[in-house]
């Protein structure tokens, strides 16, 4: 049981642990992210392939959900934390060795597992933390896994520019993201957050109206975020036609602006509350993303990946945080089944980019997925702050 009694110091010393662990889920992601043209051309694969093999990703996690919600609930998040993240970016390695479009496809799907082994332990260390401070925090956290993006994005081009093959680059991502790993295992929370008397002790407990929600309004936005991690690239080389030194321009906008917005994130929930917040998110989102398809020139398509990082910064960590605090269902299941509704947003969205894309133009897609990121604004009403 955690002591909630726990000194502002020690309470720091956790936080300081977790932020560790999502800034290496972060890191490892979005070095896959930012690579995704290097191994499309290197396996010659066209648009509508490209997004049948990213369902790999998705397939691995999704199939993950229920498995990572009972291993959290039965072992304890720090174990399973301290394994996953040794994997994960172990993973990268494998992707980068990949021969043929199965490989690539079987790559995704264990890179999915993993990380979603990740994605469920790490948050539910988050809830936990959030607990002892008696606020809003989470979107804190999320914002370190942004800015691990927005430092991939840049280690990316570095090494692009600089010649520098996938291999090479993710064995420095896996040396950096294991020596973090073992300097932080020790200062994360031991235990997960007790179970009130509210909460069901079982591991299995059908989600209710409210979950269903949460998870509905956490698809609408990873459909966007999922978009801007896979295809950004791709859309800044064969729509905004940037040069080659220029193609990752565009995902670093949004990671950038993606991170700054999660730091403001728990502010502006206290200030103005999770309704408004999320109303203006979707709004956001759909302004950013038509932006880029209506002027299709490298400023105001950067211009608009900037908006969307801002319209997509505080949904997640708003409906994560909000799932682990159910009192139906235990944190670490509540978060897999929130997760597994969105992560659906995951599952399609590359496909549907692809095959758009196939049957007209890369355009036609992310206009699509701006009416899909419109979701959030509609099914914001339905949430009422905690």
């Amino acid at each position: 049981m955690i002591n909630l009694s726990l000194s502002l110091p020690t309470q720091r010393y956790y936080r300081i642990g977790v932020s560790v662990f999502f800034f290496i889920q972060g890191l490892s992601f979005a070095s896959w992210a930012s690579r995704i043209p290097d191994i499309k051309n290197k396996l010659n694969l066209s648009d509508g392939a490209l997004g049948g093999v990213l369902l790999g990703l998705p397939l691995g996690q999704l199939t993950a959900m229920a498995l990572s919600g009972y291993l959290v609930s039965k072992y304890g998040s720090k174990k399973i934390l301290s394994v996953a993240a040794l994997l994960y970016p172990a993973i990268l390695l494998l992707l980068a060795t990949v021969n043929s479009t199965w490989q690539l496809m079987a790559g995704l799907f264990v890179f999915g597992v993993c990380g979603n082994l990740c994605n469920i332990s790490i948050n539910t260390q988050g809830v936990g933390v959030e607990r002892l401070y008696g606020r809003s925090i989470m979107a804190s956290f999320h914002g370190l896994w942004s800015l691990a993006g927005f430092a991939g994005g840049l280690i990316s081009t570095f090494m692009v520019a600089n010649s520098i093959p996938p291999f090479t680059h993710f064995c420095i991502i896996y040396i950096i993201a294991f020596l973090l790993t073992i300097s932080a295992r020790n200062i994360i929370l031991p235990r997960d957050g007790s179970k009130t008397a509210t909460e069901k002790t079982k591991v299995f407990v059908k989600p209710d109206r409210y979950i269903i929600i949460l998870g509905l309004i956490a698809f609408a936005c990873m459909v966007c975020e999922g978009t801007m991690f896979d295809w950004s690239a791709v859309y800044f080389e064969n729509v905004v036609h940037a040069p080659q030194s220029l193609t990752r321009l565009g995902y670093v906008a949004f990671m950038c602006t993606m991170a700054g917005g999660r730091f403001a994130a728990d502010w502006l929930v206290t200030k103005y509350g999770v309704e408004r917040i999320l109303k203006m998110s979707g709004i956001v989102i759909l302004t950013g993303l038509l932006l880029a398809v209506i002027f299709p020139g490298i400023v105001m398509a950067t211009i608009g990946f900037l908006l969307v990082g801002i319209g997509v910064s505080s949904v997640v960590p708003m409906v994560y945080s909000l799932a682990g605090k159910s009192k139906t269902m235990l944190p670490g299941v509540a978060l897999a089944a929130v997760s597994s509704i969105s992560f659906l947003g995951f599952l399609i969205g590359p496909p549907i980019i692809g095959f758009i894309a196939q049957a007209s133009s890369l355009r036609w897609s992310f206009t699509v997925v701006a009416l899909l990121g419109l979701g959030t604004t509609l099914l914001a009403g339905k949430v009422k702050q905690g």
